[in-house]
């Protein structure tokens, strides 16, 4: 990868006006797309279908220039243009059957955006420009004629961006898992109304990688940033026209382009450059860029969608059609479409997306959106399915981050635990069991302590580590930390879907109140359960991961599906920083508590027993609020409500990154789930023979300077945790 700048203009060249072409090579089938190399561009195409592929060059006052691509290899419609530069818009013409019966949708009508485009230009304006079939007709399921009206100049277009870039000196931060806490953000809802961010940036990935935000993330002991979705995506015509927007991008047109539209820089292509320097400013800083990908779903949605791109070029081979009927779509989405990931050029796509973002973007790794549907060979999910062979083998996606939201809405969608040897997974049972103990349901001890220690009956038996749980108590699809404890419901009306989307069973509790307040004990109470999901969350074994401003107390006022709401609704108010101090220095603590500390974030799942011969204590323990042991018969009591468990600080058994051996401290922590006080007798001088406070739920900064004799009483507050370090 150069990092000089190769002949031709600059990356910021503006829009160019179509050339007048007289010479055209034959190029390359490969790489796919629009590939310029400091002396011309190589276009490159696939389709299986197609009778006949045009190349459209777009001028900036809109007209266009075809050209044929006669040549063809594989089903790959190739040309090499050596007058083409960088900011040339340019768009492809696809003839071939129209045929939905068979599968089969090409419609020359419309200019179709680049399945490989590396950034876009403009807007889609969902007249009947856009679509293939008769919008006033009666029967709209796709059969007839497709009126022939032309999209140009009605739809986005592709862009030849320069991809020469000084990295300088860049590295990845390449944090192992053990040791990463993740945060997961919107770029425009994390800086949209910071005060720091200069305000031609906010909003931006300038803004993003600005020197406040950087600064605000290591004060929270941040070492991975996961982007939500910023592949160029689509705003939905029924969205725009109830005046609302996309926020949320899971609507992708392009897998290699970053959003447009984040980008401070206005020229074509140049957000490329921009996100590189945020990349390059966060890897600096010894922070992990991940990125929210979307590879199950594409913008075009069902048969009754536009026709953009994929559509246009081979819809048989780029979507999965129902068996009975190929004029319709599979959806294991819900968002109308599912991606074909059996076809091979459709694999192809994505692997070779995945491979640009960490070899061209220096991105780290990937969170894969309802990742069960490239687990669907045929129709139930597969984990030994193509895709996840490709990934295994190869020599570069194998080796970055890979994270699973092990779920899609297809029957048996619902993976967690079932995903491959190299994957970490979102881990929804962690979340729904933390919920759950701290809003004090019965019967839910036994799976808090699995969740505490790592989730070894998911993940063990893969030969997976505790970090391949990924943990959370809250992420964007969801109430926030501060709406989880203050809403016993959802509050969507401003969606406008009469509240009737998002999640109706949220566990969560209003402490007593449903919404605001000005009740001081219940507001005490709010705050005292968020601290007390933030200790769980950080004292869990795995891989925490926050989600942006609960460190602040973000309330999006009981809306739990803001995935329309571009708004303040949305975005992060940073003012809440000066108005919840106590929240923002506890959370800074118990990250750095954390970051301190490796008792909590083993490297092997625990074995309960010593780790050397001859000692009696062993790894952990599990024990009473009378100090004893847990029996069998103590898991299913009346304990449900409170636990305490001993993390021995001298037997963890795996070095560390750096082949170190390990030593810690040890912990006693005590659970109080309660609306009582509980008394937990500490344990015996087998384990210490005396505990010092170090942290403690029940004071707004978690302060407590508390020491206790073993085998002495230690009264928990309600509802609160109580850390106890061994002292002697």
């Amino acid at each position: 990868m150069s990092s000089s700048e190769p002949p031709g203009p600059p990356a910021s060249a503006p829009l160019t006006p179509a050339p007048t072409v007289t010479t055209v090579w034959p190029g390359s089938p490969y790489p796919l797309g629009a590939t310029y190399d400091g002396a011309g561009t190589n276009f490159s195409v696939f389709s299986e279908v197609a009778t006949k592929v045009e190349l459209c060059l777009i001028a900036k006052n809109g007209t266009e220039t075809r050209i044929n691509l006669d040549e063809v290899d594989g089903y790959v419609w190739h040309a090499y243009l050596p007058t083409i530069s960088p900011g040339q818009r340019y768009g492809f013409r696809v003839y071939g059957p129209w045929n939905p019966s068979a599968g089969h949708r090409c419609d020359p009508s419309k200019l179709l955006l680049d399945p490989y485009g590396k950034a876009f230009h403009g807007d889609f304006d969902f007249t009947q420009a856009l679509y293939s079939y008769d919008l006033q007709a009666d029967d709209l399921a796709s059969g007839g004629v497709p009126p022939q009206v032309d999209s140009l100049g009605h739809t986005m277009t592709s862009v030849v961006i320069n991809p020469f870039f000084n990295w300088q000196s860049d590295r990845a931060p390449c944090t192992p898992y053990h040791e990463t806490i993740i945060y997961e953000a919107h770029v425009k809802g994390m800086t949209q109304n910071h005060p720091g961010v200069p305000e031609e940036l906010r909003g931006t990935y300038a803004g993003l990688g600005h020197p406040v935000i950087i600064e605000h993330l290591k004060s929270l002991n941040v070492t991975a940033i996961e982007l939500m979705p910023v592949h160029q995506f689509m705003h939905d015509h029924r969205l725009l026209d109830l005046g609302l927007h996309n926020y949320w991008g899971y609507n992708t047109v392009g897998f290699f382009a970053p959003h447009f539209q984040y980008a401070a820089s206005r020229y074509a292509g140049g957000a490329v450059a921009e996100f590189k320097a945020m990349v390059r400013a966060f890897h600096e800083a010894g922070i992990e860029v991940i990125l929210d990908v979307v590879y199950n779903h594409t913008a075009e949605g069902n048969h009754l969608g536009p026709t953009i791109n994929f559509r246009g070029i081979d819809n048989a081979a780029y979507y999965r059609l129902l068996d009975g009927d190929l004029r319709y779509y599979k959806d294991f989405t819900g968002t109308g479409n599912s991606l074909n990931a059996r076809h091979p050029h459709t694999l192809q796509l994505i692997m070779d997306s995945l491979r640009y973002w960490v070899l061209e973007m220096h991105v780290d790794g990937f969170r894969f959106d309802l990742a069960s549907t490239l687990a669907r060979e045929f129709y139930d999910v597969d984990r030994l399915s193509a895709f996840f062979d490709l990934v295994q083998q190869d020599p570069v996606i194998s080796q970055v981050k890979l994270i699973a939201e092990p779920w899609d809405v297809g029957e048996g969608g619902y993976q967690v635990g079932n995903f491959p040897g190299l994957w970490t997974e979102w881990n929804g049972k962690y979340r729904d069991t933390v919920r759950d103990f701290w809003r004090g349901e019965p019967a839910t001890l036994g799976e808090f302590a699995s969740r505490l220690t790592g989730s070894s009956d998911l993940y063990a038996a893969t030969g997976r580590r505790p970090s391949a749980s990924i943990n959370f108590v809250t992420a964007h699809d969801g109430f926030t930390l501060n709406d989880l404890v203050s809403y016993n419901e959802k509050h969507n009306l401003a969606n406008g879907e009469d509240n009737r989307d998002g999640e109706s069973h949220n566990r969560s509790w209003n402490c007593g109140v449903e919404g605001p307040t000005d009740d001081p004990e219940i507001l005490e109470l709010r705050a005292r359960q968020m601290r007390n999901m933030w200790v769980t969350l950080m004292v869990s074994q795995g891989t925490p991961m926050i989600s942006h401003g609960d460190e602040i107390g973000r309330t999006q006022h009981g809306n739990n599906n803001a995935y329309c709401q571009d708004s303040p609704l949305s975005w992060m108010d940073w003012t809440m920083c000066a108005t919840n101090p106590d929240l923002l220095a506890f959370t800074r603590k118990v990250t750095a508590f954390r970051k301190a500390h490796p008792a909590f974030r083993r490297r092997r799942f625990f074995e309960g027993k010593p780790i050397r011969t001859g000692e009696q204590v062993r790894d952990i323990a599990w024990l009473t609020t009378a100090g004893l042991e847990m029996t069998p018969e103590d898991w299913g009591s009346d304990f449900g409500k409170c636990v305490a468990v001993f993390l021995n600080g001298d037997a963890i058994p795996a070095p560390n990154a750096r082949g170190e051996q390990v030593l810690d401290d040890s912990f006693l922590l005590c659970f109080n789930a309660h609306d009582v006080p509980v008394e937990f007798t500490t344990p015996d001088g087998t384990y210490a023979d005396e505990w010092t406070a170090i942290l403690d739920t029940a004071h707004p900064r978690g302060d407590s300077d508390l020491v206790v004799e073993a085998g002495r009483p230690v009264s928990v507050h309600p509802r609160s945790v109580l850390i106890l370090r061994k002292t002697d």
